[in-house]
């Protein structure tokens, strides 16, 4: 028997929810899912994904033991990557290098404003 059917929400750690969720949301362009008090945790569950996407990151207080500007691992599609890493490069993003090698995707990685690293592949 199959206990886990799916990998549902990675949490981000993040010194500025508010601030996070701008980025996430504006800059992005993700959805809010959720955003609920939750005092015992020291600020708000925030869930953000993209529009229609199966897998979503919760904007979670940093701390001690959960320190922001952590490489995520988290590995996020677009159609486009060459045409969606310009546009991170215009919007003032910290972003790197479009990698381009023959047989792979194109890719490259970017940071939140609390230096969280995440991915970006053509798919």
């Amino acid at each position: 028997m199959n206990h886990i059917s799916e990998i549902m929400t990675v949490g981000v750690p993040v010194t500025d929810q508010d601030r996070a969720v701008a980025f996430y949301t504006e800059t992005l362009g993700f959805e809010v899912l959720m955003d609920a008090p939750l005092p015992q945790f020291g600020g708000r569950w925030i869930v953000v994904a993209p529009a229609g996407s199966a897998g979503s990151i919760a904007l979670v207080p940093a701390g001690e033991g959960n320190p922001a500007g952590v490489d995520t691992g988290i590995r996020m599609a677009s159609p486009d990557a060459k045409a969606a890493h310009q546009h991170f490069l215009d919007a003032g993003v910290d972003t790197d290098e479009l990698l381009e090698w023959p047989g792979v995707p194109p890719m490259f990685s970017l940071r939140d404003p609390d230096g969280n690293r995440l991915y970006i592949s053509q798919a």
